[in-house]
C-alpha cells in the first residue's frame, strides 16, 4: 500500500474544518475512515471521492472505513 493514511488533524487542514468537526463526523459515520484499534485514520483518496460525491449532490452519509457502506438499523418508529 503506497497511499499514506492521514490523521484527523491533516484532514481538518485539508478541508478547512476543525478537528472537533472531523471527530464528530467520524463518530457519526458520515466521513470515510479506517479503524485501526482505537485510532481512526483517513485515506486522502477516500476523502476526495467523498467530497466529489457531495459536490455532485449525492448522499454519502453512512460511510465508514474508507467508504464502505453501512447498513442502517430501523428505528422504533420504522418497525
Amino acid at each position: 500500500m503506497s497511499a499514506q493514511l492521514l490523521t484527523a488533524e491533516q484532514v481538518a487542514a485539508m478541508l478547512g474544518m476543525s478537528c472537533d468537526w472531523i471527530y464528530a463526523e467520524t463518530r457519526a459515520g458520515r466521513i470515510p475512515h479506517v479503524k485501526l484499534g482505537r485510532y481512526r485514520r483517513y485515506r486522502a483518496e477516500a476523502i476526495e471521492h467523498w467530497i466529489a460525491e457531495l459536490e455532485a449532490g449525492g448522499s454519502v452519509s453512512g460511510t465508514n472505513r474508507g467508504g464502505t457502506a453501512r447498513t442502517a438499523r430501523p428505528t422504533a418508529q420504522e418497525e
